[in-house]
């Protein structure tokens, strides 16, 4: 059977990470496993931005792959960026078929509000399953609600749901890669 190796890169809270493999369990159909973390790759971060380099990260990332694992979920706590953006939520190779999402603009309180525990879960999940859905040959999709929307800001992140569009759902790239996961994932996803 075929794994989603999910790397921790740096430190990552174990509910995060736990939330995160059973989310990608349920939505693509395959064991998801979590390796030990891997040191922030010192080629990655940009001092001057205060941000790491994501292609960077996913070249790392892609070189690691295993031949056990069909994809692979690095996952940041570092602010990321490629160099024609400001900052970026994730990026997916679908060539290396690896992906990394970065956690801090998923906070509320790195906008200054309260911290909310269940909104950044279901923040991270989305994107989780977004970049894998890249992996897995999805483009962009125009319905908001889909999770292969593209989030140009938080607010996008939070109209979507966890869940691939029925346009999407059609464009399988494979019948065995996704199903519609039926489940909630936490807060009111509809």
């Amino acid at each position: 059977m075929e794994k989603i190796l999910i790397v921790p890169i740096g430190t990552i809270e174990e509910e995060i990470l736990d939330h995160i493999r059973s989310v990608l369990q349920e939505t693509f159909q395959r064991e998801a496993i979590v390796s030990e973390p891997l040191i922030i790759p010192q080629q990655a971060y940009n001092a001057l931005r205060k941000q790491s380099h994501s292609t960077r990260i996913l070249k790392v990332l892609g070189a690691m792959k295993p031949a056990s694992c069909e994809f692979l979920l690095g996952v940041i706590d570092e602010d990321c960026y490629v160099p024609e953006l400001n900052f970026v939520f994730g990026e997916a190779d679908l060539l290396a078929r690896a992906a990394v999402i970065a956690l801090p603009r998923l906070r509320q309180d790195f906008y200054g509000y309260d911290p909310d525990r269940d909104l950044l879960l279901l923040r991270a999940a989305k994107e989780a399953i977004h970049e894998l859905g890249h992996t897995c040959g999805f483009g962009h999709c125009p319905d908001p609600r889909c999770v292969m929307h593209f989030s140009n800001s938080l607010g996008d992140t939070d109209v979507k749901t966890t869940r691939f569009c029925d346009a999407c759902r059609n464009m399988r790239v494979s019948q065995r890669v996704i199903r519609n996961n039926a489940g909630r994932v936490k807060r009111g996803e509809s």
